[in-house]
C-alpha cells in the first residue's frame, strides 16, 4: 500500500539524533551541511533519470572480458558496446577498485582503480555508452588500507573507524552469515585488539559510531556521483551498525545511516538511486524501502532466484506464484532489482519461510548432484545452514544424470529469465548469464572458493568466436530477442502495476500494465505440455502475440515443455 509523500524538506538532525548524542550530532550536521554546499558547486544542476521498461542492468566485473596488452576496462567497454549498447541500458562494474581478496569485496582504497582495469578515464568511456552502477562496499574495508593501517599505528581519528571488542563478550546472537570468527586480533600501537569481522580476517568492519568515518564514506558516495555513478549499490548494508547482545543486523541505526544518505543525495543529486543488498528473508529485505521515500529506491529481490530454481527443479511454481503475488511497493518512487544469477551465489535464507526446509535441502542436494557446491553457516544452537548454493544458474537447471542438448538448455535457461524479465521491477543481468557461460569447475580447484564457480575470466577472442554458435549463440540470440521486444512495450514499466494469475501449478502467469498498456506472459515451467485457460477478463480476439510461442485452442493456450507466450491485449 503506497503511503502519502512526505514534504519535501532541507535535511534536519532527526537522522543524526538517532545515531549520535546531542552535541556530535549538531557538529556532524555542520559538516555533513558543508560537504553538500562543495558538492553542489562541483556537480552543478542535476540531471533526469527515472528508470523505465527500456532499462535493464548488466551485472559484470571490470576484467569479465580481457585481450592482452589492454586495460581490462578498455576491452569490456569495446565488447559491451559492439553486442549490447542497443539491448542493455546500464552496466553494473562490480567494485573496480585496490583489492586484497574476495575478488574484489576486500577494498584497499575507495577512491582509485585497480591498475589493471585502468583509470578513471576508462570508466569515463564507458559512461559514452551505458549508464552506471557503482558498489559502494562500506560495511569493511581491507586490512591492507590506508585507514586500517593507520588505525594500527594509533594515529586520530582512525582509531575510532573500527569497532575493537573484549573477546570475553558474549556475541551468541549476533547474526552470522559465514563460519569464520567474527572477531579478528590485531596488533596495535596499544596492544593487541580485537576487531569486529562480520565476513573474513581480511575484511575489517567499519565502526559508524565514528562520525569522521560516516563522514569519509559519504564523501566516497559523492565521489562516486562525480565519477559518474547513477545508481549506488550498499553491499552487505544491513551488518553497518552492531551493538553487543544483539543479532547486529537491521539495527536502527544502520536504517537511519542510509535515510541520512539518501537525504544527502537527494539534496545534491537526486537523480542518483541507491540499491541495497541485504541477502536475508524477504520481510527484512524490503525494510530498507523505508517509508517509500527516504531509503533505497531500489532493494535487490532476494527471494527470486531460489524460488525461480525450485520452480523449474520441481516442475511447480506455486511457491513463486504465491510470492510474487505478495509483493507490494511502498510507493511509486521504489521498485525492485530483479535478478537470477550474480557473482554470488544462490541465497537460500531468503526463502526460508516461504519454502519448506525440506525443498531447500532437496533444492541443495540436486544442486551438488549438477557439480556446484553448497556453502554452509554456523547457527546459533551450533548446527549448521546451508546459506548459499554455488552453481552457474543455467547449469543449476539441468537434470543430474542427463545429457542434455544445447537446444534443451538455452531454451529452459530462457524461460527462466522471461519470468525475471516479466516481474514488475529493473532485471539485474549477470555477465555469464547473458553470455551463456556455463560451470567453471578449474577456477574452483585454483582458488578452493565455492563461489569461483560463477566468476570465469574470458579472453576477447574466443568469447567472440563461442557467441558466432552453440550454447553462447543460443542463450545471447534468445536473450538479446527478449530484451528487445521488452524494450518496446510500456507495460514493463517497473513502477506499473502487477498481478499473478493462479491458472496451473506448472504456469508462472504475469500480468503487467502501465498507462493504458496490458501485458500477459506465460511461463511453462515443467517439462511436459501444459493446457490452461486463457483469464475470462481477456477475450481471445484482443490478444496480439509479442513473443514466444503456443497454441491457442479456443480460449485455451497450450505451452509445449519450457515454452513462453508474452501477448499483448489490443
Amino acid at each position: 500500500m503506497m503511503v502519502e509523500q512526505p514534504n519535501q524538506t532541507p535535511m534536519t538532525l532527526g537522522f543524526l539524533s538517532e545515531i549520535y548524542e546531542k552535541s556530535s550530532a549538531e557538529k556532524t550536521h555542520d559538516r555533513i551541511a558543508e560537504l553538500i554546499s562543495t558538492y553542489k558547486q562541483l556537480l552543478g544542476d542535476p540531471t533526469n533519470f527515472r528508470l523505465s521498461h527500456e532499462d535493464s542492468i548488466l551485472i559484470t566485473y571490470g576484467d569479465m572480458v580481457q585481450k592482452d596488452g589492454q586495460p581490462h576496462l578498455e576491452t569490456l567497454n569495446n565488447f559491451l558496446a559492439s553486442h549490447i549498447a542497443d539491448t542493455i541500458s546500464t552496466v553494473h562494474i562490480l567494485p573496480f577498485y585496490p583489492w586484497s581478496s574476495d575478488d574484489g569485496f576486500s577494498v584497499i582504497d575507495y577512491l582509485a582503480i585497480d591498475r589493471p582495469l585502468g583509470d578513471w578515464n576508462n570508466v569515463a568511456d564507458m559512461r559514452q555508452n551505458f549508464r552506471l552502477m557503482f558498489d559502494a562496499v562500506i560495511n569493511h574495508i581491507s586490512q591492507h588500507s590506508d585507514w586500517f593501517q593507520k588505525f594500527k599505528k594509533g594515529e586520530q581519528p582512525y582509531t575510532g573507524y573500527f569497532k575493537a571488542v573484549d573477546p570475553d563478550t558474549d556475541l551468541s546472537a549476533v547474526f552470522r552469515p559465514r563460519t569464520l570468527p567474527l572477531l579478528t586480533p590485531a596488533e596495535t600501537a596499544e596492544g593487541t585488539k580485537h576487531v569486529w569481522t562480520t565476513f573474513s580476517a581480511d575484511q575489517i568492519d567499519l565502526n559508524y559510531e565514528s562520525p569522521d568515518l560516516l563522514l569519509e564514506i559519504l564523501e566516497v558516495l559523492l565521489q562516486y556521483v562525480a565519477n559518474g555513478a547513477e545508481l549506488i549499490r550498499l553491499d552487505a548494508i544491513g551488518f553497518m551498525w552492531k551493538v553487543p547482545g544483539t543479532r547486529s543486523l537491521h539495527l536502527p541505526q544502520t536504517h537511519a545511516i542510509i535515510q541520512l544518505m539518501r537525504a544527502v543525495l537527494d539534496e545534491v543529486a537526486p537523480q542518483v538511486l541507491l540499491v541495497t543488498e541485504t541477502n536475508v528473508p524477504h520481510e527484512e529485505n524490503i525494510s530498507y524501502f523505508g517509508n517509500g521515500y527516504n531509503e533505497a529506491q531500489m532493494v535487490y529481490n532476494f527471494s527470486l532466484p531460489p524460488l525461480l530454481l525450485h520452480a523449474f527443479h520441481t516442475g511447480n511454481a506455486q511457491y513463486l506464484t504465491d510470492w510474487a503475488a505478495s509483493l507490494e511497493l511502498p510507493s511509486d518512487k521504489t521498485t525492485f532489482f530483479n535478478f537470477c544469477a550474480s557473482h554470488d551465489g544462490i541465497g537460500v535464507t531468503p526463502a526460508r519461510g516461504i519454502l519448506p526446509d525440506k525443498e531447500i535441502r532437496q533444492m541443495a542436494e540436486r544442486v551438488e548432484a549438477l557439480g556446484g557446491r553448497v556453502s554452509y553457516k554456523n547457527n546459533s544452537d551450533g548446527s549448521q545452514s546451508a546459506y548459499e548454493l554455488n552453481i552457474n544458474y543455467l547449469n543449476g537447471l539441468g537434470v543430474p544424470g542427463e545429457n542434455e542438448s544445447d537446444e534443451l538448455k538455452a531454451k529452459r535457461f530462457l524461460a527462466s529469465q522471461s519470468v525475471m524479465l516479466s516481474l514488475q521491477g529493473v532485471p539485474g543481468i549477470y555477465f555469464h548469464s547473458l553470455f551463456g557461460s556455463e560451470n567453471w569447475q578449474e577456477g574452483v580447484a585454483q582458488t578452493g572458493h565455492n563461489r569461483t564457480i560463477n566468476r570465469e575470466k574470458l579472453k576477447f577472442e574466443k568469447l567472440e568466436q563461442e557467441l558466432e554458435s552453440g550454447l553462447r549463440q543460443l542463450v545471447f540470440g534468445g536473450y538479446a530477442d527478449m530484451l528487445a521486444v521488452r524494450k518496446q512495450h510500456r507495460a514493463f514499466n517497473p513502477y506499473g502495476s502487477q498481478v499473478l494469475h493462479q491458472l496451473n501449478p506448472s504456469i508462472v502467469a504475469i500480468e503487467r500494465s502501465y498507462r493504458g498498456e496490458t501485458v500477459l506472459c506465460f511461463h511453462n515451467v515443467s517439462d511436459e505440455a501444459v493446457l490452461f485457460n486463457i483469464p475470462a477478463a481477456f477475450p481471445k480476439s484482443k490478444l496480439e502475440s509479442i513473443y514466444g510461442s503456443a497454441n491457442l485452442i479456443g480460449h485455451s493456450i497450450e505451452l509445449a515443455p519450457y515454452d513462453v507466450c508474452w501477448l499483448k491485449v489490443v
